[in-house]
């Protein structure tokens, strides 16, 4: 195999790559996101834990204080997140479906020393991300009316209480989980799953064009052309990947371990790249490709995450620079897995390119 013959297929490849706008647009997208990420992980982070925008959000929201009378109205008060309303139960539930109030809370006529307990009813608006936030910041007025009804009826404990010590709040949690355990791998693997669905079009294209035994009678061989748009497609992960890194760290994101996260993206994409091509290569039409293609990553992928060492685990530990040097030993697995698939590969296509002569 020449490769200065791959290397001409792969600058056409990128060259068709460049002209294509749907592929261009996907990777200015992608760029645009990276470029806005602390923006945008505000909003996503929304729909991963809505709770977590109730640090975020300043507004007084109105609330209906309904029932007897209790020191849970002077904390709402107090908190200062809310504008408090006296009225009766049945307008304030109207003023709620009409949107004019966040909350409705009726609190019972229970003594706080009363030997029943105190059952609070809380009304809001149902599937709705404003009262998730609502109802994050009625859960610390909540909880401090509780400590406070536990202090009167301390009196009626018989014996002590087990006091355990708990871990401290460590701020920002969802943030951290957010972006490490999922923001980051989604998208370090994006570009491995454009590539490994690009080829698939680059090569059934051939087929469906009649233009394979054009190509093959060129001095450029079969194999070379196929490794050709192989390479056009690996190239632009890493790329691709480390220019999502570097904009998410100019967004004030800390990454660790870059090299090494490059190294297993690239790694990974190109296995991908080669089940996509021995699909493409098999059924040599672009719809049956896509879709038996989409089906095997699937059931793969799920095999694979199934695994404590998978490659999305390992994006994330290394990100955080928590990966031990077993991170190297799951690499050079992958590699021998690669450089076996790598083999079988140029075996398949010599029989593909029989079959393409006849």
């Amino acid at each position: 195999m020449d490769l200065r013959h791959v290397y001409v297929i792969t600058k056409k490849e990128l060259r068709a790559i460049n002209a294509e706008k749907t592929i261009i647009l996907a990777i200015l997208l992608q760029l645009f996101i990276a470029m806005f990420s602390s923006f945008l992980i505000v909003g996503l982070a929304a729909m991963y834990d809505p709770d977590a925008l109730s640090d975020y959000s300043r507004q007084q929201y109105p609330v209906a204080y309904t029932g007897s009378p209790s020191p849970l109205e002077g904390l709402l008060r107090e908190s200062g997140d809310f504008v408090v309303y006296e009225m009766d139960l049945r307008t304030a539930v109207t003023a709620l479906e009409e949107r004019k109030l966040s909350a409705v809370i009726w609190v019972p006529d229970t003594a706080p020393d009363a030997d029943n307990p105190v059952k609070i009813t809380l009304y809001t608006i149902k599937n709705d991300i404003q009262s998730s936030v609502v109802n994050s910041k009625l859960r610390d007025v909540f909880v401090a009316y509780e400590n406070g009804l536990r202090g009167i009826r301390a009196d009626r404990i018989s014996s002590d209480p087990i006091i355990v010590a708990l871990p401290p709040e460590v701020p920002g949690t969802n943030f951290y989980e957010f972006v490490y355990g999922l923001l980051i791998p989604l998208l370090i693997f994006m570009p491995a799953i454009i590539s490994a669905a690009l080829i698939i079009d680059m090569i059934t294209e051939e087929f469906q064009h009649n233009t394979v035994e054009t190509l093959i009678s060129t001095p450029i061989t079969f194999a070379e052309m196929v490794w050709g748009k192989v390479s056009a497609c690996f190239v632009i992960v890493p790329v691709q990947a480390a220019v999502w890194i570097g904009l998410m760290v100019v967004n004030g994101i800390h990454v660790a371990g870059i090299v090494p996260i490059l190294l297993h993206v690239s790694v990974a994409s190109l296995l991908m790249i080669l089940l996509s091509t021995f699909v493409a290569l098999h059924y040599r039409e672009r719809t049956s490709a896509q879709f038996i293609f989409s089906t095997a990553l699937v059931v793969v992928l799920i095999g694979v995450l199934s695994l404590p060492a998978n490659p999305a685990n390992l994006i994330v530990l290394l990100s955080i620079g928590a990966a031990g040097s077993e991170h190297w030993v799951v690499l050079a697995m992958m590699a021998g897995i690669l450089a076996l698939g790598m083999a079988a590969l140029n075996r398949y296509m010599h029989v593909v390119e029989k079959t393409a002569l006849q």
